[in-house]
């Protein structure tokens, strides 16, 4: 057993209490960062770089530092009494989610995520065959899935799941372009599953040079139609020439309004466009890609991963809880993600889990104990800590189901 991780029994009425971990964050600098986003939402002057995500949790990428050393440090230190026993029997000694505020400023990477058991496998797989975990070709980072949850804090515009296929046949036939046709015509000559599958694949196989002058064609059909084809030509404008324009063409669509949410499971090719909001997913790198990136498309993989069902988006808004809690309902034990709305004169809100739980403040002044957050600020509570929250403002709670 490493070191660090010996289990122990705690009996937390009884425990010597620690301070609460106010989190230092890392904010990651990614091309499609918005410039302004985040600036805005901490208080501080933009620096003209891009600022696209701040990590909150104890990714070994880019823990969080508290006053007790990083995040991955504290939890190794003791994890039964940082994260609680119930989680380290369910999940592991770790974290298993990482909270994110996420900051588009242009789209996104078309992805897919695999689900538990396909992970597992890939990563057995490329770990056997000798792939080094930095090779730009590597799917497998790790041995774990990435479901993940966006919750807006601004307008926020996204491209979630597969359209029904005749839908998206009359959307090509309105841009007028003859190279569309055959995928037109392929989509409504098969069952839905077969349909979306010899698209996605002519779109990702076909000639670079081709595809090039479709794309290019279709860019300017949608730049000079507007309305529905708006978000393509944007796409098509952040990304000239890539195949992943067409298959951003069969894909929802959808714009969540502050509060509304988006529930991405495996397989569900997904992309983000625009806009400021909280994610949260579990604590895995796994991402295959569909387009829209200079990165490596391993077109085989991908449409063995990719679920070929069309359906409705589903946006999710919070289940308002007696206590205040609102809750955004996802299918999965890895994290759970609530919102709490504090308006003026709000008694005092006893938060305390038996889980550890990060509480991320994105409106008005909350203070968590001792610590007072505003927007961007965020505190780590260990299992068991008592928490109670005052003030008045919106703040995040995330944590694990057990």
């Amino acid at each position: 057993m490493p070191t660090g991780t010996r289990r122990r029994t705690h009996t937390y009425e009884n425990r010597q209490r620690e301070p609460m971990d106010r989190l230092d964050n890392t904010v990651r600098p990614y091309a499609w960062g918005s410039t302004t986003a985040i600036p805005a939402l901490l208080g501080t002057e933009p620096t003209g770089a891009p600022q696209a995500e701040m990590w909150l949790g104890a990714h070994p990428g880019a823990p969080s530092r508290t006053g007790r050393g990083t995040l991955v440090d504290l939890i190794d230190t003791d994890p039964e009494k940082e994260l609680g026993p119930a989680s380290v029997a369910r999940f592991g000694p770790r974290l298993p989610f990482l909270l994110k505020i996420l900051a588009a400023g242009a789209p996104l990477s078309l992805q897919v995520h695999p689900d538990l058991e396909q992970a597992r496998r890939g990563h057995a797989d490329e770990e056997r065959r000798g792939v080094p975990a930095d090779a730009p070709h590597r799917n497998y980072k790790d041995s774990n899935h990435k479901p993940e949850l966006i919750c807006a804090l601004t307008e926020f515009d996204g491209l979630c799941g597969f359209r029904a296929p005749a839908d998206t046949a009359d959307l090509l036939d309105g841009l007028g372009v003859a190279s569309l046709k055959p995928y037109a015509d392929l989509l409504r000559a098969h069952p839905e599953h077969a349909a979306l599958r010899e698209v996605l694949t002519a779109v990702l196989t076909a000639d670079p040079e081709e595809m090039s002058r479709t794309v290019t064609e279709t860019a300017a059909a949608c730049a000079r139609l507007g309305g529905a084809y708006t978000p393509y030509a944007d796409i098509a404008h952040h990304y000239p020439g890539d195949p992943g324009v067409l298959a951003a063409l069969l894909l929802n669509h959808v714009r969540l309004q502050p509060g509304e949410a988006l529930y991405l499971g495996a397989g569900i090719p997904h992309a983000y466009l625009s806009g400021l909001g909280v994610e949260i997913m579990a604590n895995s790198d796994n991402v295959l890609r569909c387009g829209l990136t200079p990165k490596h498309v391993d077109v085989p993989e991908l449409l063995r991963i990719v679920r070929f069902e069309a359906a409705d988006p589903g946006v999710l808004r919070p289940a308002a809880a007696p206590d205040g809690e609102e809750v955004y309902p996802t299918p999965i034990d890895e994290f759970r993600l609530s919102r709490y709305v504090r308006a003026d004169g709000t008694a005092a809100q006893d938060v305390t889990l038996p889980t550890a739980q990060i509480l991320l403040c994105t409106a008005g002044t909350v203070r968590v104990g001792d610590e007072e957050l505003t927007p961007g600020g965020a505190v780590f509570v260990p299992a068991g800590e008592k928490a109670e929250v005052r003030g008045t403002g919106t703040f995040f709670r995330a944590t694990v189901r057990v």
